[in-house]
C-alpha cells in the first residue's frame, strides 16, 4: 500500500512539474513576441528591414540577465524559429549562458535579439550546444531602417546580434556565450520528446502558443508561419 501510495504521489508530482514548465514556455513565447514587436515597432531605430528578409533563423531572448561592468555573465532563456519549406518553424525554447555581454554597465536584464544569416549558421545551431564567436562568427548588428552601411565582415557574419536596456537599442556582441536547447521546456511545451533538430526543420507542428510569435514575425518579414 505504501508502495503505491509512493508511486501516486510522485506521479502527480511529475504532472505537476510538466504543466508549470508547459505555463512557463507559454510565457516566454508570448514575452518573446511582445519584445520582437517593441523593438521593430520604430523602423528607424529598429533592426534593418533587409536583415529581417534574409535571416534564416530569428530568436529573442526577453529578460537576459546580466552581471558585471563591461565583461561578465550572463545566462537567460529564450525562443528561436527558422525558415523551412513550409515557412518558420515550430519555436525551440534555448538557453544562453556566459561571454561577454559588450559594453553595457552594472547588474540587470536585457531583452536580446539575433539574426542567424546563413545556411551555415543555421546547420551549427542544429548542434546540442555551440559558441557564438567560436562555433559561429557573430557580430553587433547595425540598427536602422537600412543595413546599407554593413561592412564585408558584417555581410558575411553568421548571427548578428542587438539589445534593449534601460530604453535604448543597440548592436551588441555575443562573443563567447554559448546556446543550447531547453530539453524540458521543449518536451513539455510539445507534451512529448522532441529534439533540437526536428524542431527547427520543420517537421514538429507549431505550438497554439506560438501564434502571437509569428505575428509579430510575419509583421516585420512577410512570411508565413509553419503549417500546422
Amino acid at each position: 500500500m505504501k508502495y503505491q501510495v509512493g508511486v501516486v504521489l510522485i506521479a502527480a508530482s511529475a504532472l505537476a512539474f510538466a504543466a508549470d514548465t508547459k505555463r512557463d514556455a507559454d510565457k516566454l513565447l508570448s514575452e518573446s513576441a511582445a519584445v520582437f514587436t517593441e523593438i521593430n515597432n520604430v523602423p528607424e531605430k529598429g533592426i534593418p528591414q533587409d536583415i529581417l528578409d534574409r535571416a534564416q533563423c530569428i530568436g529573442v531572448v526577453p529578460g537576459l540577465k546580466r552581471a558585471g561592468f563591461i565583461v561578465g555573465g550572463k545566462y537567460g532563456k529564450g525562443v528561436l524559429t527558422c525558415k523551412t519549406g513550409k515557412g518558420w518553424s515550430a519555436p525551440s525554447i534555448i538557453r544562453i549562458e556566459g561571454g561577454s555581454v559588450g559594453f553595457q554597465i552594472g547588474a540587470g536584464e536585457t531583452d536580446l535579439v539575433f539574426a542567424v544569416m546563413n545556411q551555415r549558421g543555421m546547420d551549427k545551431l542544429m548542434q546540442d550546444k555551440f559558441t557564438v564567436g567560436g562555433d559561429a562568427s557573430a557580430m553587433a548588428g547595425p540598427v536602422g531602417r537600412s543595413a546599407e552601411a554593413q561592412t564585408d565582415a558584417m555581410m558575411h557574419a553568421e548571427i548578428l546580434s542587438w539589445s534593449r536596456a534601460r530604453g535604448a537599442f543597440a548592436g551588441i556582441a555575443l562573443t563567447g556565450s554559448t546556446m543550447r536547447p531547453d530539453k524540458d521546456e521543449n518536451d513539455a511545451l510539445y507534451g512529448r520528446p522532441v529534439t533540437h533538430r526536428e524542431l527547427l526543420t520543420g517537421s514538429v507542428p507549431p505550438p497554439a502558443g506560438a501564434q502571437a510569435l509569428y505575428t509579430a514575425i510575419r509583421a516585420r518579414t512577410g512570411s508565413k508561419s509553419a503549417s500546422r
